[in-house]
C-alpha cells in the first residue's frame, strides 16, 4: 500500500493502535493490503445478524449474513463509504474492479454485502420452495438499508462519535445494478446516489428483444451462421437426440427444452461478456469452408462455455434445480426462483427471425417454474414493475451505464435525464457492466482495464461521466452533513 501524504501515514499510525474488535461488527485490528489474489480487493469474511423478515411485526428470528469491508483507500474518518451490492451469486470478496479506482480516487472504504441466501448467507439448511418465500429483492433491500446503519453506527462507536454518517454512495450490475437503482429509490435518505450499471430494472415477462439483440451484436455472417446452428440443432435432436447431445458435452440434459436452452445461452455469453470473436470467427470460418458448422459450435461450447468460461451443463438441466441442499453453489436454483416469482426476463424466441430455437418459449418457462418449484409458482411481472417503476423509475441521482452489445440493455434504462442520466458504452466488445469490469466482462480484468475493449476510449468516456457524477452527487451530501439531499 502506498501512502502519499503525511496525513494518511498518521491514519495508518492511528489504526495499527487500535487493536479494538466491536462485537458482532468491524473487525479494525490494521488496514488490510489488497488480496495475493488480484481479482480482490479482500476475501476476508465478517458477519452480520440480519432479520429474516422485514415486513413482519412478530416473526424476529434472524440469519448470518457475510459481507467484506476494504479500508485501504479510506480516508479517514470522514472519507466517503462505497457498497458494493452482491447480485445472483455466491459473494467471494470484494472484486478488483473499476471500483478499486474510484475508491482510490475518492478515498473511499468499500464494503459489501451478499444478498441472502446465496453463497454463505442462508437462512435455512434447506431450500425448499415454502423456505424461499423470504427470497425477494423487497427483503433483500431492507438487507441492505439495515446493514448500511449498522455499518456506520459500528464505525461511530470504533471512533467514540455518534450521530454521525459518512456520505455513502452505492454501486452494483446486472440485478445488482437494479438492486442499486431501487435502494436510491426506496431509501434516498441513506445514500447520496446510485450506480446501476447494466440495471434491469424492466421486469419483462416474453423477453423477445434479448434475441433480437443477439443477432444485432452478431452482426449479419455471424447472425446466419448461427440461425443455420439452430435449424440443424433442431433436425439432430429429433433424429438422433443422445448423439447429438453427447457432441455437446451435455449427455445429462434430458429434456430437449433444456439442451436448447443451453445451446442459445452458450451463443448468448459471447455478447454478453465481451468475447464475440471467440464465437463468431470460428462458426463463420466454418460455414464458409463448407465444414460441419454445428461442430464448430460444439467446438466452441465445449472449449470456451464450459472449459474456459466455467458453465456447468448441469445448470441447465430442471432435476437439478429441484435439488434442496444448501451444499456447492445453489445460485441457479435461488435465481429462478427470484426469476419465476418476480422478474420473469423469459428469453423467448422472436417471432421472426430468430436465433434461439422457437422451442425456447414462454411455455418452456413456465413449464421449469412448475416443475422445480410446484403449482402457482409465475412471475408477477405487473406488481414488480408497478413497485419500482420499471424503466419509468421516478428517483434521483441514480446514473445508469449499458454496453452496446448487451442484450440485458433492453431491461435497463436507455433513456437520459438530468436526474438520472444515462450512458451507452458503444464498442465491438461492450457486454455487460463495462464501465466497471473492462474487456471482456469476465472473466474479470483487473482494475476494469479497458485497454482489450475495442474501443478503450467509448469507456474512458463513460467513466469520466460517471466520475462528475459521484463528485458532484458526494459534495452535495458533503455540504449537508448527511447521506442524502
Amino acid at each position: 500500500m502506498k501512502l502519499t501524504t503525511l496525513g494518511l501515514a498518521l491514519v495508518v499510525a492511528f489504526l495499527l493502535s487500535e487493536l479494538v474488535t466491536i462485537s458482532n461488527g468491524i473487525s479494525t485490528s490494521s488496514l488490510q493490503q489488497i488480496s495475493s489474489d488480484s481479482k480482490y480487493l479482500t476475501k476476508e469474511e465478517h458477519w452480520f445478524n440480519q432479520t429474516l423478515d422485514h415486513f413482519s411485526p412478530y416473526d424476529h428470528r434472524t440469519f448470518g449474513q457475510r459481507y467484506y469491508e476494504f479500508l485501504d483507500y479510506f480516508r479517514f474518518p470522514d472519507g466517503p463509504i462505497f457498497l458494493k451490492i452482491c447480485g445472483e451469486a455466491a459473494c467471494s470478496g470484494i472484486p478488483n474492479d473499476y471500483l478499486s479506482i474510484l475508491a482510490k480516487k475518492f478515498g473511499a472504504a468499500v464494503v459489501t454485502l451478499e444478498h441472502r441466501y446465496y453463497g454463505k448467507s442462508s437462512p435455512f439448511k434447506s431450500l425448499t420452495t415454502g423456505n424461499l418465500k423470504y427470497l425477494s429483492s423487497k427483503q433483500a433491500l431492507f438487507d441492505l438499508a439495515a446493514f448500511r446503519n449498522f455499518y456506520q453506527e459500528s464505525l461511530n462507536a470504533k471512533l467514540t462519535r455518534s450521530n454521525i454518517d459518512n456520505p455513502w454512495f452505492v454501486f452494483g450490475v446486472s440485478y445488482a445494478g437494479a438492486l442499486s437503482a431501487w435502494f436510491r429509490l426506496k431509501f434516498p435518505h441513506l445514500t447520496c446516489g446510485s450506480l446501476a450499471s447494466s440495471a434491469v430494472v424492466q421486469a419483462v415477462y416474453s423477453f423477445s428483444e434479448f434475441d433480437k439483440q443477439v443477432g444485432e451484436s452478431a452482426g449479419p455472417e455471424c447472425k446466419a451462421a448461427l440461425q443455420e446452428i439452430t435449424q440443424l440443432v433442431e433436425a439432430r435432436l429429433a433424429s438422433n437426440g443422445k448423439e447429438l447431445k453427447a457432441l455437446f458435452g451435455a449427455d445429462e440434459l434430458r429434456n430437449d427444452g433444456d439442451f436448447l436452452y443451453f445451446v442459445a445461452d452458450a451463443a448468448v455469453t459471447a455478447f454478453q461478456y465481451g468475447s464475440p470473436d471467440k464465437l463468431c470467427i470460428p462458426v463463420v470460418e466454418a460455414k464458409k469452408s463448407g465444414e460441419d458448422i454445428v461442430n464448430a459450435y460444439a467446438t466452441y461450447v465445449k472449449e470456451y462455455y464450459i472449459k474456459t468460461f466455467g458453465v456447468s451443463v448441469k445448470t441447465y438441466d430442471q432435476e437439478n434445480l429441484k435439488n434442496t441442499a444448501v451444499n456447492g453453489d445453489t445460485s441457479d436454483r435461488l435465481w429462478w426462483f427470484q426469476v419465476c416469482t418476480e422478474v420473469a426476463y423469459f428469453q423467448v424466441a422472436p417471432m421472426n427471425d430468430s436465433i434461439r430455437s422457437s422451442k425456447v418459449d414462454t411455455r418452456y418457462h413456465l413449464d421449469l417454474c412448475r416443475n422445480v418449484f410446484g403449482t402457482g409458482i409465475y412471475p408477477d411481472i405487473d406488481a414488480t414493475n408497478l413497485y419500482y417503476g420499471g424503466t419509468k423509475i421516478a428517483g434521483s441521482k441514480i446514473v445508469f451505464t449499458n454496453g452496446s452489445q448487451d442484450p440485458w440493455r433492453h431491461a435497463s434504462k436507455q433513456t437520459s435525464s438530468p436526474e438520472l442520466p444515462s450512458y451507452i458504452a458503444s464498442c465491438h466488445n461492450c457486454g455487460h457492466g463495462a464501465d466497471l469490469r473492462g474487456c471482456p466482462q469476465s472473466p474479470l480484468v483487473p482494475e476494469g482495464d479497458a485497454k482489450n475493449c475495442s474501443s478503450p476510449d467509448a469507456i474512458r468516456k463513460v467513466r469520466e461521466k460517471i466520475v462528475e457524477h459521484i463528485d458532484l452527487w458526494l459534495s452535495q451530501c458533503q455540504d449537508l452533513g448527511r447521506s442524502s439531499m
